[in-house]
């Protein structure tokens, strides 16, 4: 073949493979889409290719050991624990066991909040151990359970207040000096998706009157109830001589009644009228009465003793009323909580029973004044969860509860205190090994980066992946479209103009 002959079939093969180059390159990197198009441009069957799926993150979704709405935590080491050694953990032990044996009575499936069912695990432990010794029950929190150190979003400390029972003179009929009524729970007090008659109602969300068989409106509040709305129907278990120890007893959630015959009546905690707590002292605070400093219980007691008209009107500010249910009670026997077993005195704290479940072990950490007024005693206590209060909200929230009578009225009646809490979590539970188990995720792109390719929310643009997650009640991650390049423009080869082909007779040698 002529050198000529050579070039220009080199120059034609050359352009055909160029061509065919763009095809594959543009599979590769311009994406399906723009080789389809680019396809169709150069072919009359394009092939079927499915369009490109949304690029998913790779960031998993893994269900988290246990979830605190509104919580920061930090895992600890117990060497980071402050106070942890200065503490009688056999006391601590002995409080939790007791909770132990309701955790252990439990059947049906795990309350879907924070612990679950994991304190399950420690408390068979404990079932098997009758500790006696101080550095054993110390071990075996620490055997058992890791240190998490918990707060409110945001915020580096919790909040303590404390309660106690109150001991109230009382009498078992109307006098002129006990005109003040106790009620138990009317019977026509209904709550949704409870029995008129159930063992436990809630105390929060909407309570109703029932009036007939269908109609409902809200309960009667406060002011209603002083006023005489339910006298008269036999609901009065007691009655009391003041007004304002009635309302202690109702912020309490439990009161003993001693009787002129010596005998006497335990209360505790049945139902409330649907209405939120509102603090009276902080509206003694809010109208300038009380500086914030000073408040306390006593300090309201004595107030309203000196203002017994401004004491009625600061009482119906708060239109939550509890009503009361006797107990089977000795002396001997401290009042119980929410959690159906007796309180201990300075081990049993109050929480948030939608955040927490009964039996979970704080740490609390801080100064209080225990001693007086103005002393800033050392406080650092393994406590228990054991009760439940309606103005209890929050994660690292907790009534301290100090026992009954006047000095533990005195002591928890002045404690609004800030402290640090840390929970501890079953180690089945523990968040530093399931964290060691979760993927690091891609690094962060640049600033300039994210400038060019900004990304959108797949919620909100209804991309395939969301809606298959959001069928699946999952979330996923899902990349926002990025733009393609400009596809390379097609070069179409130059046909070249046939030449006839001059028949050569070949040379005879």
């Amino acid at each position: 073949m002529a050198p000529e002959a050579r070039i220009k079939l080199f120059l034609k093969n050359s352009a055909t493979a160029f061509c065919a180059g763009v095809v594959v390159l543009s599979t590769f990197s311009l994406g399906a889409e723009a080789a389809r198009r680019h396809y169709r441009s150069h072919h009359h069957h394009p092939p079927q290719l499915a369009a490109a799926p949304p690029r998913a993150l790779p960031y998993p979704q893994l269900p988290l050991p246990f979830e605190i709405s509104g919580a920061q935590y930090l895992p600890l080491a117990w060497a980071d624990v402050k106070g942890w050694g200065d503490d009688d953990h056999l006391a601590a032990y002995k409080t939790f066991r007791a909770s132990c044996k309701s955790i252990n009575a439990q059947n049906g499936a795990p309350e879907p909040k924070a612990l679950g069912a994991s304190l399950g695990e420690p408390c068979r432990v404990a079932k098997s151990l009758e500790l006696s010794d101080d550095a054993k029950a110390k071990t075996f929190f620490e055997d058992n359970f890791a240190p998490l150190r918990i707060s409110r979003l945001g915020e580096p400390d919790g909040f303590v207040t404390g309660y106690y029972e109150p001991v109230l003179e009382g009498s078992r009929t109307q006098t002129d000096v006990f005109n003040v009524p106790v009620y138990r729970r009317p019977s026509n007090l209904f709550v949704r998706g409870y029995k008129q008659d159930s063992v436990s109602l809630p105390n929060k969300g909407p309570v109703y009157r029932k009036i007939g068989r269908r109609k409902l409106v809200p309960y009667y509040d406060r002011g209603e109830i002083e006023d005489g709305k339910i006298a008269g129907r036999g609901l009065e278990i007691a009655w009391l001589k003041d007004p304002t120890d009635l309302l202690f007893a109702q912020i309490q959630g439990s009161a003993r009644i001693k009787f002129e015959d010596g005998t006497t009546l335990r209360l505790n905690y049945d139902a409330y009228n649907g209405y939120p707590y509102t603090a009276v002292g902080r509206i003694l605070i809010e109208r300038g009465i009380i500086p914030k400093e000073e408040m306390s219980m006593q300090k309201i007691r004595e107030w309203m003793a000196q203002n017994p008209d401004g004491a009625k009107e600061l009482r119906r500010q708060n239109r939550a009323y509890i009503f009361f249910r006797e107990v089977n009670l000795s002396d001997k026997d401290e009042a119980v909580g929410a959690q159906g077993i007796p309180l201990t005195a300075g081990r049993s704290i109050a929480v948030d029973k939608s955040l927490h479940v009964y039996g979970t072990p704080f740490f609390i950490e801080g100064e209080l004044p225990i001693d007086s007024e103005r002393s800033k005693t050392p406080f650092h206590r393994l406590m228990i969860a054991q009760d439940t209060g309606s103005a209890i909200i929050g994660p690292a929230r907790a009534d301290l509860y100090f026992g009954a009578g006047q000095e533990a009225g005195r002591v928890s009646g002045r404690l609004r205190h800030p402290m640090h809490f840390v929970m501890l979590v079953p180690k089945s539970l523990d968040p530093s090994l399931r964290a060691a188990r979760l993927p690091v995720p891609d690094p962060r792109p640049s600033e300039k980066i994210a400038k060019l390719f900004p990304q959108t929310d797949p919620a909100k643009t209804g991309t395939p992946a969301a809606a298959v997650a959001q069928g699946r009640n999952e979330t996923v991650a899902v990349a926002g479209p990025v733009p393609l390049p400009v596809p390379r423009p097609a070069i179409e080869p130059v046909p070249e103009p046939r030449r006839p082909v001059k028949n050569r007779s070949h040379r005879q040698q």
